[in-house]
C-alpha cells in the first residue's frame, strides 16, 4: 500500500512539472508571436518621432591634416586642422631647471575656431614653469591692479624672500636645520605642507 502511494505521488510530481513546461512553452510563442526582438509590439508602428527631441545628433568631422614629430631629445611639434576649420599648432621642448632634475616641459602653441556666431576665435597660448597663460582678443582683459593694493602684494613678496633669505643664511651654518630645509622643499614641491621652520 504504502508503495503504491509513493508511486501516486510521483506520478503527479511528475506530471505538474511537464505542465509547468508547456504552458511556459505556450506563453514564450503568444509574446514572440505579439512582439519583435525590439520589445515593440508587431501590431504597433514604432513612434520614431517621439524621441527626436531627446537625442542629439552629431556630424561626422573630417580631419584634413595631422601631422607629428618627436624628436630624441623630448621636443615635439604637432598640427592638424578638421573640416569644421579648427587648426591647432604647438611646439614642445624641456627645459632645464633647478628645482626640477627632470626639466620643465614647455610648450607653445596655437589655434582657431569658428564661434557659433561666425566670428574667427584665435587663441596663443605658453605652458611653462609659470603655468599656463593664454591670449586673444576674446579673452577679457583684468582691470588694473589698484596702486594701493599693489602695494601691500609687493609688501608681502618682500617679506616672503627676507624669510626666504634668513632661512638659508641658516642652513650654510646649521647642517640639521640644512636638510630640514631640503625637506620641506620637496615637500612643498609635491603639493605637501609640513610648517614653518623659522623657530625650529
Amino acid at each position: 500500500m504504502k508503495v503504491l502511494i509513493l508511486i501516486a505521488m510521483l506520478f503527479l510530481s511528475c506530471h505538474g512539472q511537464h505542465q509547468h513546461q508547456h504552458q511556459h512553452q505556450q506563453q514564450q510563442q503568444h509574446h514572440n508571436q505579439h512582439h519583435s526582438a525590439n520589445n515593440i509590439p508587431r501590431d504597433e508602428k514604432p513612434d520614431h518621432h517621439r524621441h527626436e527631441d531627446l537625442r542629439e545628433t552629431s556630424t561626422w568631422i573630417p580631419i584634413l591634416k595631422y601631422n607629428k614629430e618627436q624628436s630624441e631629445d623630448g621636443s615635439y611639434k604637432t598640427e592638424y586642422e578638421t573640416g569644421n576649420n579648427i587648426i591647432h599648432e604647438e611646439t614642445g621642448f624641456l627645459k632645464d631647471f633647478d628645482t626640477n632634475p627632470n626639466g620643465v616641459l614647455v610648450q607653445h602653441g596655437q589655434y582657431s575656431y569658428q564661434s557659433p556666431e561666425g566670428q574667427l576665435v584665435n587663441v596663443q597660448y605658453t605652458a611653462d614653469e609659470n603655468g599656463f597663460r593664454a591670449t586673444g582678443d576674446h579673452i577679457p582683459t583684468p582691470p588694473a591692479i589698484p596702486e594701493e593694493i599693489q602695494k601691500g602684494l609687493d609688501q608681502i613678496y618682500a617679506g616672503i624672500k627676507l624669510q626666504q633669505e634668513r632661512l638659508e643664511q641658516r642652513a650654510k651654518t646649521d647642517p640639521d636645520f640644512a636638510r630640514k630645509l631640503e625637506e620641506r622643499r620637496i615637500a612643498n614641491q609635491n603639493g605637501q605642507y609640513i610648517g614653518l621652520l623659522e623657530n625650529q
